[in-house]
C-alpha cells in the first residue's frame, strides 16, 4: 500500500487562458494570479490559492510556444475555440509516486519530469495526453520543491468544501481512490442514466459556496442553496 495520496489541486482546461481565466473569475468571483510556463508541453496557467497546499489551476495552451513533439497534457489538444472551459480532472499528490502509480488499480500514466519557473516535480501523463476515466481519475505528482506551490499564492478566502465524482461505473472509481489511500473530501456518486462522467468542486468563497464543473452541467451556485452539500 503507498503512503497516503491527498488532493493537491484541480484543473480547468480552456482554449485560451483568457477564457479560462474569465471563467473561473466570474464563478467565484475573485481574480486569478498568474501562474508560468510549461515548456515541455507548450502550455501555461493561471492560478487561485485553495488552502496551504491545494490549490486551483486553469491550464491552456501557449500561442507563444513552439508546439511540443508529443500530445499535451490534460487532453488540451482535443479543444478548439468552440471549447468551453471546464473543470475537466484534478490531481492527487503522493510522497512516492512510483508505489502510488504502481499501487492504482487503473493506468494512470507515465511519471514524467516536470518543470515552471522554480517549481519542479514528477506528474503522471498517458501517452496519449488523455485524462484517465474520462477526468474522474486523477493524475499523481510528487513535488520536488521545499515549498508548496499553493504558499506562494494569494490568500483570497477559497477553499475546496468537497469534490464531487460523478461516473457510470463509480465503483471502478472508488476502486481507485482506495488503491491510492486518498485521504481527501472526495465523493464518488453514480452518473444519472444518459449522463457521462463529470466532475462537481464545491468551493467556499468569500461570496458564498460556488460551484464548478465540468462543462455542459450546472457551473455555479451560491451558499442560499445549501443542499448540495447535504445531499
Amino acid at each position: 500500500m503507498p503512503s497516503r495520496s491527498l488532493l493537491d489541486h484541480i484543473t480547468v482546461t480552456a482554449f485560451s487562458l483568457e477564457e479560462g481565466a474569465k471563467f473561473v473569475s466570474e464563478t467565484l468571483g475573485v481574480s486569478l494570479q498568474t501562474g508560468g510556463e510549461h515548456p515541455r508541453m507548450a502550455t501555461h496557467n493561471m492560478l487561485l490559492r485553495l488552502g496551504d497546499s491545494m490549490f486551483l489551476e486553469v491550464i491552456a495552451p501557449n500561442p507563444a510556444a513552439q508546439p511540443p513533439l508529443r500530445p499535451r497534457w490534460f487532453a488540451l489538444d482535443d479543444l478548439d475555440a468552440q471549447s468551453p472551459p471546464s473543470l475537466s480532472t484534478w490531481v492527487a499528490r503522493t510522497p512516492n509516486i512510483q508505489k502510488a502509480a504502481a499501487a492504482a488499480s487503473e493506468p494512470l500514466g507515465n511519471i514524467e519530469p516536470m518543470s515552471r519557473g522554480a517549481f519542479e516535480w514528477l506528474i503522471t501523463i498517458p501517452e496519449d495526453g488523455s485524462v484517465p476515466l474520462n477526468g474522474t481519475a486523477p493524475a499523481l505528482v510528487e513535488w520536488h520543491t521545499d515549498v508548496h506551490p499553493a504558499r506562494t499564492l494569494e490568500d483570497k478566502r477559497l477553499s475546496l468544501a468537497k469534490l464531487e465524482i460523478f461516473h457510470p461505473t463509480p465503483d471502478r472509481v472508488s476502486q481507485l481512490l482506495s488503491s491510492l489511500d486518498l485521504d481527501a473530501p472526495v465523493s464518488v456518486r453514480q452518473a444519472e442514466p444518459g449522463t457521462s462522467a463529470r466532475l462537481v468542486a464545491h468551493i467556499n468563497t468569500p461570496h458564498g459556496l460556488r460551484l464548478l464543473s465540468t462543462a455542459n452541467t450546472p457551473l455555479h451556485q451560491t451558499s442560499n442553496n445549501k443542499a448540495a452539500l447535504d445531499q
